[in-house]
């Protein structure tokens, strides 16, 4: 398997786009892949046959050639069978909202085909489809974005850099609406536009991230990970962590891949 993963650099994209990503797989025996909960919203395309089977709240479908994902809270279980080429965009969830017209929510836990949100998404398929390489498909999604690249205003800018900050501080809700200049209310309606969360649910949230980039830390012990995010026990860190990958901590760390997020394993 053939992974590509790039933050973005660009000036001009800083505020859309978070990072590229794409895969090769060949025609390898099929395996089950488990994606956890990631936090972020990505636009995905899908080059090869047969289509990807999803599954997500027990339910079953061949995901589109080009669809929309939003903020997770729940695992996805993949079958994956046959070759595999996949180009993805991580957008930012301020930008995603300006991009796509659409709210945030309305993509979480689902798989959205984006050629019915936008038809234009159709062509950038085809196009993106002809280029051989990782680098080309890169600069042919840029190209298209140049034209389309929403203006963001500075309180959506910060609430991407907070959505997209997989650290986190032992912050209130009272003290995180003052920082966004918010009442609590009016945070909370604005937090659950982006990821389909309250606020308090997105702290939560935000500490489970940490937890699950540093559990690929070797070095770091459960409890240390547990400590370092600000849990307020280890009991308190495991129910947490199975609330949103239906795992514990340690079942996680047995059976994790080499990307954070994501469990393969082959179908016997």
């Amino acid at each position: 398997m053939q992974n590509h993963f790039r933050i973005t650099q660009s000036p001009l994209l800083k505020d859309t786009v978070y990072a590229f990503f794409g895969t090769h797989r060949p025609n390898d025996p099929p395996v089950h892949e488990t994606i956890i909960p990631k936090g972020a919203v990505e636009i995905i395309f899908s080059f090869e046959t047969p289509k990807i089977l999803a599954t997500i709240n027990n339910q079953t479908q061949a995901l589109p050639r080009c669809f929309v994902t939003g903020i997770h809270t729940i695992p996805i279980q993949l079958y994956l069978k046959g070759v595999q080429d996949y180009f993805g965009v991580v957008l930012y969830a301020a930008a995603a909202k300006r991009l796509l017209k659409f709210q945030p929510v309305e993509f979480s836990n689902c798989f959205i085909d984006l050629t019915l949100v936008d038809d234009s998404f159709d062509s950038l398929w085809h196009c993106l489809a002809e280029q051989k390489s990782f680098d080309e498909k890169t600069t042919v999604f840029t190209n298209w974005l140049s034209s389309r690249l929403p203006g963001l205003t500075s309180r959506e800018q910060a609430f991407n850099s907070f959505l997209q900050d997989h650290t986190n501080s032992p912050l209130s809700v009272s003290q995180l609406a003052k920082q966004f200049c918010y009442s609590s209310k009016q945070l909370s309606r604005k937090m659950y536009e982006l990821t389909g969360m309250n606020t308090e649910q997105v702290l939560l949230y935000k500490k489970y991230l940490q937890a699950l980039h540093l559990m690929h830390s070797p070095q770091l012990s459960l409890t240390e990970i547990a400590y370092s995010c600000h849990f307020s026990d280890q009991s308190h860190f495991i129910k947490t962590f199975k609330t949103f990958t239906q795992l514990t901590p340690n079942e996680y760390r047995r059976r994790k891949g080499f990307v954070p997020g994501h469990i393969f394993e082959n179908v016997s």
